[in-house]
């Protein structure tokens, strides 16, 4: 388990990444509605910020139903919620 504020490692991402929802215990995901971006952070720490608070950034609760989401591969996941996160301001 990671210490708040530590930096999200790829390997982390990549054990997050491999959750089978299937499998996975609803009740332990956190449901992103609940989720404040924090806009007053550079983009950097926003995004370790709200892995933070979402715990799994592929597997989460959005209206009452699981969702696992997945990239092809062409950008890292950092990326693409930076790009994400930045419209919010």
């Amino acid at each position: 388990m990671r210490e708040k504020g530590e930096k999200i490692l790829p390997e982390n991402l990549r054990e997050l990444a491999a959750v089978d929802m299937q499998t996975v215990d609803p009740e332990k995901l956190v449901d992103i509605d609940s989720v404040e971006i924090r806009k007053d952070l550079p983009i950097p720490e926003r995004v370790n910020d709200f892995i933070e608070k979402i715990k799994n950034p592929y597997c989460y609760i959005s209206h009452g139903i699981v969702v696992k989401i997945s990239f092809a591969g062409e950008r890292k996941l950092e990326d693409c919620l930076q790009a994400c996160i930045s419209m919010e301001t």
